[in-house]
């Protein structure tokens, strides 16, 4: 296990807490402390994840643009870890940068000044970063959080950001009937194999481009979608034209999520489809092949996420499938100065 020197960071907008500290990211050792806040706020903030170490593991195995090292920040009251957050950011494809802040504060913790705290901290280590990028480029901060999360949009508000994009998640009951939907004449589905993994994964990346907020993606994104932990291509349906991907519904679940909440779900998600095959029923296809799986599996459920703005229709085509809405997040940005 890797462990880093542990350097007290100070912050001039810390409350007057006893015990009160803030210090720099200490390596692999922190993994247990991050799954502990999180797994304290996560009922509370409507959020249903299981986090396990291996996720932890999974997701800093493959930052890119983000170092924990010197943009993450612990809260400690008394040696105890109270509150965590991480900081990086990105280049949309419209050239817009973004600046993008994560973390979660134990809900025993909140509304005593620590969360305006960190965010000051974090947004001038976020412009330290900016520093390096072009003068001229349109810049922005970012957070994302769910409707559930007040605390979170107070504070966002309370500093000037301003909501921007919203976002559904999606779930509908395996038994509900399925819609007829015939794949397209020409397109068939079929089983996944190794050497497929790259071209479906450039397929996705290409058909992702005009979507809102959308950036470029590179071999390290690559590389961890390959290791992500629930990466099981025997549940995708891909569509094929001949030799050219069409289309796809990367079908997931989480058994260790599923236990925990009691229920049996399968994710259609992601959805996509490449321009030359879209407005001919594809996606539609795809994912009644894919909700029939998860009924056939004896899974209870379905569900996906949606931009609500999406510009080719979506929400329309998942509510006529069946889909409602569950749950709903939230975008906010703040120009940087």
């Amino acid at each position: 296990m890797t462990t880093l020197t542990r350097n007290k960071i100070e912050i001039p907008e810390a409350p007057a807490i006893p015990g009160l500290t803030f210090r720099n990211y200490a390596g692999e050792a922190d993994s247990p402390h991050v799954m502990k806040i999180f797994n304290a706020c996560k009922d509370v903030d409507g959020v249903e994840y299981h986090m396990t170490l291996e996720d932890i593991a999974h997701n800093f195995n493959h930052l890119e643009r983000s170092d924990p090292c010197t943009d993450m920040i612990f809260a400690e009251v008394n040696g105890e870890a109270i509150a965590y957050s991480r900081v990086g950011w990105y280049q949309e494809s419209e050239g817009n940068y973004l600046y993008y802040a994560l973390g979660w504060i134990d809900p025993s913790w909140r509304r005593k000044g620590i969360g305006t705290a960190i965010l000051k901290h974090n947004e001038r280590r976020l412009r330290e970063i900016a520093a390096d990028h072009p003068v001229e480029a349109p810049k922005f901060f970012q957070n994302d959080h769910n409707n559930k999360q007040v605390g979170v949009e107070a504070l966002l508000k309370a500093n000037g950001y301003e909501p921007i994009r919203w976002g559904y998640e999606m779930t509908r009951p395996v038994e509900a009937p399925i819609p007829e939907s015939p794949l397209p004449e020409g397109v068939e589905v079929r089983p996944v194999t190794e050497e497929h993994y790259r071209a479906i994964h450039e397929a996705s990346n290409e058909a992702f481009r005009d979507h809102w907020g959308y950036a470029e993606s590179t071999e390290e994104d690559y590389q961890r979608w390959l290791a992500w932990p629930l990466f099981n291509p025997q549940y995708w349906k891909v569509a094929w034209d001949v030799d050219e991907v069409a289309g796809m519904v990367l079908n997931f679940f989480n058994a260790q999520e599923n236990e925990e909440y009691g229920r049996q779900r399968g994710w259609t998600d992601p959805i996509c489809v490449r321009r030359p095959w879209r407005r001919r029923g594809l996606a539609k296809a795809l994912i009644a092949q894919s909700i029939a799986m998860f009924r056939e599996m004896d899974f209870d459920e379905t569900a996906l996420g949606v931009d609500t703005m999406n510009p080719n229709g979506a929400m329309n085509l998942y509510q006529s499938m069946g889909y409602e809405v569950v749950r709903e997040g939230i975008t906010y940005r703040k120009p940087m100065e």
